[in-house]
């Protein structure tokens, strides 16, 4: 099958990159750079952005396009609670502009990277599907409100869109090759691995006082590579004019403090610790309920546990300390 990533270039869509070509099928990155790297592209490297919508119709007719997995978006919630324009204009606004250039160019299947955010403060955990959704953030809220516009173009137009709600995405390819790379980085894994590699001195806490067993927040897991296999899955999944939800995530929860202490065990290092003021739109726990994926998809997490994850982040950095090196 012939399929477009936007954000291919990307810490994620790299991964996706990788096993959807493992399984056969004919990809074509369509990327801006401005937040992914050329060198993580593959061949089939379009450089454009996705609210130029003629020239996502151009890429979408001369690559003779039958399928769309749409994972370019901003990602960081902190930064959607003081710029909530940017993540509304990005996010949402180009998820239409997608939505339209698909359907004129008729093609009807979507995968949407989605995000755990969509749920806000979980009544329970682990999370189900069919939870409420009520995003505390607008970064939550700007990837709800295009699950909502891929109901409607489904009921409306046939178009059949699996969207995957990602939990906490780690790790590297076990290789080495790709890996996370983000100007600035905030992600918690790569943040505190930046300590034993000379970047920084110490790693902050945000927040040592939520409703936790060491008060410090807890997050679900999953490995980059695990939640790309997931991708290649859900492309086959898609049924014309259905709408599929899946979680993607490890169904287990580790603290920020777990998280650092299994980085050094994993780097031989120190890594000093201080608590820190907490972050807005940070809810304390979130762990996913992924018995759908395993269940409909037939998908099964390789690198489940968070020492395995840890080390592949840990040869990426290695191995690239400057990442791609391209920013």
């Amino acid at each position: 099958m012939n399929v477009l990533l936007t954000g291919g270039a990307g810490y994620i869509g790299s991964h996706v990159l990788r096993a959807l070509k493992s399984a056969g099928h004919e990809c074509v990155v369509y990327d801006s750079l401005v937040k992914g790297h050329r060198r993580a592209a593959g061949k089939k490297l379009v450089v454009g952005d996705v609210a130029d919508g003629q020239a996502l119709r151009k890429a979408l007719a001369e690559n003779k396009i039958e399928a769309v997995i749409h994972l370019a978006a901003f990602i960081e919630a902190g930064e959607s609670v003081v710029e909530p324009d940017k993540y509304f204009r990005n996010n949402t606004m180009i998820g239409l502009t997608l939505l339209e250039a698909m359907r004129d160019c008729g093609i009807k299947k979507m995968v949407f990277s989605s995000t755990a955010a969509v749920y806000g403060t979980p009544a329970r955990v682990p999370i189900e599907e069919d939870d409420r959704l009520a995003p505390i953030n607008p970064y939550g809220a700007s990837k709800l409100c295009v699950e909502y516009m891929l109901s409607a173009y489904a009921a409306a137009y046939g178009l059949g869109i699996v969207s995957l709600r990602y939990f906490n995405v780690a790790g590297a390819h076990p290789t080495g090759e790709i890996g996370e790379d983000h100007q600035p980085e905030t992600h918690l894994i790569p943040l505190v691995l930046q300590v034993p590699m000379g970047k920084r001195p110490g790693i902050k806490i945000f927040g040592d006082d939520y409703e936790t067993p060491d008060g410090t927040c807890i997050r679900d897991y999953i490995h980059v590579c695990d939640l790309a296999d997931a991708h290649v899955l859900a492309i086959g999944a898609v049924k014309a004019g259905q709408v599929k939800v899946f979680n993607l995530g490890n169904g287990e929860g580790f603290s920020v403090k777990q998280v650092i202490e299994t980085c050094r065990k994993a780097t031989g290092h120190p890594i000093p610790a201080e608590a820190a003021p907490r972050r807005p739109g940070d809810p304390a726990r979130l762990i996913a309920s992924s018995k759908r994926a395993m269940s409909e998809l037939d998908w099964k997490p390789k690198f489940p546990d968070l020492p395995t994850i840890v080390q592949h982040a840990w040869q990426w950095h290695q191995k690239n300390p400057n990442g791609y090196g391209d920013k």
